[in-house]
């Protein structure tokens, strides 16, 4: 959508002549500061300082002397400290120009934040910033937090590889942080994509619309009009949760600890027959402190059978004869056969 507010009166021009209004802001190229412009050294000495983890001790110590040389050329001295994990930057006598030491800052700090030294140098440039974005505020849950992120990123780095290319800005996830290094428009784009997709709005909406601003931004017709009607809208929708099978009432609260339960000694004293089962009760155990006749001897007979148990021989089984089958039936005839043939 067009700003309203893009307009900017011009202050490069002639006292007393009417004031130039520029349409767009963004367009609007601010001087450069060359070197020579700054007459007199810096007054007091400025510094910053950074830590970095320990992961980034190879890297930073590799691209240093890169560090070094080109600081040098502004006039700023850069410290790298690998005992304590320290980067300081400072100015010197031979500072020129009053903001380097506020670029130097932000180097460093992108260094600390995993941004390769190509990146991070192209702060030095006029019309160049950058936005680091900590996303770890906006949402509470770990799993939430880690699914959105994995939306921005996309599958292979897709949706990030998009929003580098309609920006024009380097954008860098690490952790909890997004670093975004572009042209100040570019990078509020980034902010607002990122704000978004943390909210819980998909960042292929967002890539549209900026599609879409990207087009109209080039038709003159379209020059400050409103864009709303060409844009996507965008409505949360509520998802109805479950309801649970069983609703359980919650009790009306009171600033007050529950009441204990009763007793059985607090029941029977309420009903009045703690005093009146109490000889009862008494008499049951002296009852059974006493052993009747029966039950005294029992515990004599039992030691005796068992001492007797091993002398009590076992039960032998009884012999039974086997009978065999004796068949008288004689056949007469076959027997006087087989006498023949003997003879």
């Amino acid at each position: 959508m067009a700003d309203k507010d893009d307009t900017l009166v011009d202050s490069d021009q002639e006292e007393g002549a009417a004031p130039k209004v520029v349409d767009n802001a963004w367009c609007l190229k601010v001087p450069e500061f060359k070197k020579g412009d700054m007459k007199h050294p810096l007054v007091e000495e400025s510094s910053f300082r950074t830590m970095f983890p320990k992961y980034r001790e190879k890297y930073l110590n590799s691209c240093w002397p890169l560090v070094k040389k080109k600081l040098d050329e502004l006039g700023i001295k850069a410290e790298l400290d690998l005992m304590e994990g320290t980067m300081t930057v400072t100015t010197t006598r031979k500072t020129w120009d009053p903001y380097a030491i506020i670029k130097a800052r932000d180097i460093i700090q992108l260094l600390q934040r995993s941004v390769p030294f190509e990146h991070a140098v192209r702060v030095l440039n006029e019309g160049i910033t950058h936005e680091v974005i900590k996303i770890s505020s906006f949402v509470n849950s770990k799993e939430k937090f880690a699914k959105r992120r994995q939306r921005l990123i996309g599958s292979n780095g897709t949706v990030l590889k998009a929003l580098e290319l309609l920006t024009d800005c380097y954008v860098l996830i690490q952790g909890t942080t997004v670093a975004a290094i572009g042209p100040y428009k570019g990078v509020a784009n980034v902010m607002d994509v990122v704000k978004k997709t943390m909210k819980n709005i998909h960042p292929a909406y967002l890539l549209k619309c900026l599609m879409i601003k990207r087009e109209l931004s080039k038709d003159p017709n379209l020059k400050g009009q409103d864009w709303s009607r060409f844009l996507p809208q965008l409505k949360s929708k509520t998802v109805p949760r479950k309801k649970p099978k069983k609703i359980r009432k919650k009790k009306p609260y009171t600033p007050f600890p529950p009441e204990p339960t009763e007793r059985k000694v607090d029941k029977l004293l309420a009903e009045g027959k703690y005093f009146i089962d109490k000889e009862e009760r008494e008499k049951q155990k002296k009852q059974k402190r006493k052993y009747p006749e029966d039950q005294q001897t029992q515990p004599g007979a039992r030691r005796k059978e068992r001492r007797a148990k091993p002398f009590i021989p076992p039960q032998e089984p009884k012999y039974e004869p086997t009978k065999f089958q004796q068949n008288t039936d004689v056949d007469v005839q076959n027997l006087k056969k087989k006498v023949k043939r003997a003879k």
